[in-house]
């Protein structure tokens, strides 16, 4: 085992078991994705600590813990499509494609969503497709999703990722003013379109992009 690979797995049980993460897919997700690839050479050294790391262009990747918060909550099946909104690094991306059947990402930067291709076109990782765009309009072309993730704050749930969103389907946001931090949100779409949302707790993101 070399140093990074120590380095995750002591993330995984330190940073995300001993917090009460529990899903062995999402874990397992989370100890094979090398995280020290999707962060900039500078801060390699720091790509398993607890806590965000800057990634250019004023964004950020998320804190280990958050990421598989979110995708625990998401219960994402392997059959599962998933809409990833805020592509950042690719980072994941990368860990959504082990427990989905494909992941479609979305980047507002153009910069970013080339660098993440590049770091998602390995033969390990073939079911991301990086679209560049607006993640408040989804990806209508590729719709419906069994799962939506929306990795930037918003102050609501847009209309496009409710229409996106298959009935019976989760969406994890975090919702709220950038400025004041955010709560991240898990809702499941009902049958007849309506959202049933709950809070999992209180986050800091930096703002959703848009149009």
């Amino acid at each position: 085992m070399d140093g990074f690979d120590r380095a995750r797995s002591e993330m995984v049980d330190e940073q995300l078991r001993a917090r009460g993460i529990t899903d062995e897919r999402v874990l397992s997700a989370m100890g094979e994705v090398p995280r020290h690839e999707f962060v900039p050479a500078a801060l390699i050294r720091d790509a398993y600590s607890d806590h965000p790391l800057p990634i250019g262009d004023g964004q950020t990747i998320s804190q280990p813990y958050v990421v598989a918060l979110m995708l625990e909550s998401a219960q994402i099946g392997p059959d599962d499509v998933v809409l990833d909104i805020g592509t950042g690094s690719g980072y994941a991306a990368a860990v959504i494609a082990r427990l989905a059947r494909r992941v479609v990402s979305v980047e507002r930067i153009p910069a970013l969503a080339e660098s993440a291709r590049d770091r998602l076109g390995s033969p390990t990782v073939s079911n991301v497709t990086v679209l560049d765009g607006d993640g408040r309009l989804g990806a209508p072309a590729e719709a419906p999703f069994d799962v939506i993730v929306v990795a930037a704050a918003t102050p609501s749930i847009s209309d496009a990722w409710r229409d996106q969103l298959r009935p019976g389907g989760r969406l994890v946001a975090p919702i709220g003013r950038p400025s004041y931090g955010q709560t991240l949100t898990c809702c499941v779409k009902r049958p007849d379109g309506a959202l049933d949302c709950s809070a999992l707790g209180g986050v800091a993101f930096v703002p959703l992009i848009g149009g």
